[in-house]
């Protein structure tokens, strides 16, 4: 793992919020987790759990069950679940013939979360593959303003994960780019390498809140100086939604086209442009610290 210290500026938000940024981070496996019903009589010992999660020791555990979530593991005093996303061997696509391979495999595992007030162990096999204490290390070592680099292991609709050498970090979608981003699969893939910037360390939750975009110049604060009202310039239609489209200028600038602002009074964007569309736009307003530019369409490069 390498890194360096850069100065961040004062628009760096403050700590994240935890619920908006991180309440859905095991949403989906954790509706899958219960679907399985284990006897009463066993159990987990949760104060063997939390010092497995609070020491970052690798078990080995059977799978005994599994769901579209991901697999069910049990010991003697520890019942747990491993999402698709911690497993190393597959993607979250997987179905669930490969899934059902699992049965019966001893898998070495890391707590990565336990929470007694709803029943709930979660387990990586991901993360076993740092080595025994590898994540107390990283999260010691972490601080707001380092550049690492690190693999994305899991897309989501509300960012990524990114596997830091040991123990994983968010991305939220907002965090990838200064212009508009629908879905981040737009912007990274599942295995590739990327450059981050650390925002937010909570080491408590052991909970790591990334950027992507603030390795680059955020292009909004030169605007100005580069685009004035009434101008003309060349766009690209990166998105078309019911109000009309968006449109960027240059990377990380995207502006809107209100579907008033397109010639022949359109019912619906569609029928006047389509998203990969190369068209002039005149710049209607701009508003650096909001992030907004209005644009009206004025031709495509073919009109």
């Amino acid at each position: 793992m390498t890194s360096k210290k850069v100065e961040l500026d004062s628009s760096l938000p403050p700590d994240p919020p935890d619920e908006s940024w991180w309440a859905a981070v095991l949403a989906e496996e954790e509706d899958h987790s219960g679907e399985d019903e284990h006897p009463a009589e066993r159990f987990t010992d949760w104060e063997l759990a939390r010092r497995l999660l609070m020491e970052d020791r690798i078990i080995e555990l059977p799978v005994t069950g599994y769901n579209r979530g991901g697999v069910l593991v049990e010991g003697e005093r520890i019942l747990g679940f491993v999402p698709i996303s911690h497993l190393t061997e597959l993607d979250n696509t997987a179905c669930s013939e490969k899934l059902k391979s699992y049965l019966g495999r001893q898998l070495k595992l890391k707590v990565i979360e336990c929470r007694p007030e709803g029943e709930r162990v979660v387990l990586s096999e991901r993360a076993a593959q740092a080595g025994q204490g590898k994540r107390l290390e990283l999260l010691r070592s972490l601080r707001p303003g380092l550049h690492l680099r690190g693999r994305v292991t899991t897309i989501t609709d509300f960012g990524v994960f990114i596997d830091l050498g040991g123990v994983e970090g968010l991305a939220h979608i907002s965090e990838l780019s200064w212009g508009r981003v629908s879905h981040p699969s737009e912007v990274v893939q599942c295995g590739q390498e990327v450059e981050v910037c650390v925002l937010h360390v909570n080491r408590r939750r052991n909970r790591i809140a990334l950027s992507l975009k603030r390795l680059r110049p955020n292009p909004w604060e030169t605007v100005l100086e580069r685009y004035q009202i009434g101008q003309i310039v060349p766009a690209r239609i990166t998105c078309l939604v019911s109000y009309g489209a968006f449109a960027r200028l240059e990377e990380g600038l995207d502006g809107l086209i209100h579907i008033s602002q397109m010639p022949g009074s359109p019912r619906r964007p569609e029928e006047v442009i389509t998203a990969g569309d190369k068209v002039k736009v005149e710049i209607l307003h701009i508003n650096p610290q909001k992030q907004q530019l209005g644009l009206r369409l004025h031709r495509t490069e073919s009109g």
